[in-house]
């Protein structure tokens, strides 16, 4: 039996991942919510969702022992890193002050600002909070069957600036364009909420649980 293993580290709504992963999953697949990192390294695929602040997250996967088994699993197997869990897979972010992420991906984390502006000129709130589009930028196995410029739920006031643009294979436009999924290798991460973006979350979803890695 194939288990994905839900990384648990205390912040964010994980069971509404782990319902979306349990009604998308093939029948011989498993869906483990654990912070165990005997259970994550043992996991055929790895999701690594989160809401909450960088900093927080981060102390929360230094006390569970989880920093170095999450670089291992990213580069090792299918792993879906959801909005939290795709900021801190950065060098850097500018939240609190200044937090030192995991290092996986190239790149910073950075702060909206408080002065977007709107195609019209109004200023935009932040958090952005709601349904937006989703650019592809390239092909890639989780986006079959889900069409250009698809809506998905987000909630974020930080936002993912990689290194390397080859990488990006998604963007949305927020009074500024930002990248908004990445993909590289065996990693798959989305700055949106897949769990709560209905059938197209949901259609992603299930992308992942027979997605292999690479692209």
């Amino acid at each position: 039996m194939n288990t994905v293993a839900v990384v648990d580290y205390g912040m964010g709504n994980l069971r509404s991942v782990v319902k979306a992963l349990e009604h998308v999953a093939p029948n011989d697949t498993r869906v483990l919510l654990t912070d165990r990192a005997e259970d994550i390294l043992e996991a055929d695929r790895v999701v690594f969702p989160g809401q909450g602040a960088a900093r927080d997250c981060m102390q929360a996967l230094q006390a569970r022992a989880l920093s170095g088994v999450l670089r291992e699993t990213a580069l090792t197997r299918p792993f879906l890193g959801i909005c939290m869990g795709m900021q801190v897979l950065m060098d850097h972010s500018e939240e609190n002050g200044g937090t030192e992420c995991l290092g996986i991906i190239p790149g910073r984390v950075r702060w909206f600002g408080n002065e977007l502006k709107g195609p019209r000129g109004e200023c935009l709130k932040i958090p952005h909070m709601g349904w937006n589009q989703v650019r592809q930028v390239h092909a890639h196995p989780l986006w079959a069957g889900i069409e250009q410029d698809s809506r998905f739920y987000f909630v974020h006031s930080y936002y993912v600036e990689p290194t390397a643009l080859q990488g990006v294979a998604g963007t949305t436009d927020y009074g500024m364009p930002f990248t908004s999924v990445i993909a590289k290798d065996h990693i798959f991460a989305i700055q949106c909420h897949p769990e709560k973006s209905a059938a197209t979350g949901l259609t992603l979803l299930r992308n992942f649980m027979r997605w292999n890695g690479g692209v």
